[in-house]
């Protein structure tokens, strides 16, 4: 089990370094939000690709956070629900949705989302407005996006069969932000 909670952790820091870089993409959309207005109003100039680069940052924040926002414990649930059971049968309900519920969901966007982003590249497709952008690359997020939440998901799943078996307190599988929400993490407290 320490080679899975290993690998484990080393999921958790890819996402949180993933999760970290793509705060960043927050503030270039911003900047390029006002930029836009801003030319809009003062010069009676506009651009569909800055509509379109806020577009792209925005499913680039969307799509790439996913796994680290499952690793922050972020990601909507039914507190009322689950609050009112025990830690050991949350840990069960957590692996088995993840197993049952997010990996099956998350592989089919994966490849459905692969093949979307073929044919995109396959026939150099861009934006039907006028000087909008090349659209391959928005595409590309998807796949990887899901991919970060699958390999997210396998990290939870293993941290909550260690918790199942002893090796690993609750708190790491169920962290909020600002808690333990790693292995490692737990390990240095």
């Amino acid at each position: 089990m320490r080679t899975w909670l290993k690998i484990a952790d080393g999921i958790d820091r890819m996402n949180r370094r993933v999760g970290a870089s793509v705060k960043w993409l927050i503030l270039a959309m911003t900047v390029i939000s006002a930029l836009n207005a801003i030319s809009r109003k003062a010069f009676s100039l506009s651009s569909n690709a800055f509509l379109e680069a806020q577009w792209y940052l925005f499913a680039a924040v969307f799509l790439l956070a996913a796994g680290y926002t499952l690793q922050r414990n972020a990601h909507v649930r039914i507190d009322l629900v689950s609050s009112r059971l025990s830690v050991r049968t949350r840990l069960w309900v957590e692996l088995a949705a993840t197993c049952l519920f997010l990996f099956p969901f998350a592989v089919l966007v994966t490849v459905s989302g692969w093949s979307f982003f073929a044919d995109s590249v396959a026939n150099r497709e861009v934006s039907l407005n006028s000087g909008g952008l090349i659209v391959w690359p928005v595409k590309l997020l998807i796949p990887v996006g899901f991919g970060l939440l699958i390999l997210q998901g396998a990290a939870q799943a293993i941290k909550a069969a260690a918790a199942l078996r002893g090796e690993l307190p609750a708190e790491v599988v169920f962290a909020t932000p600002g808690e333990a929400a790693t292995p490692a993490d737990a390990s240095r407290r």
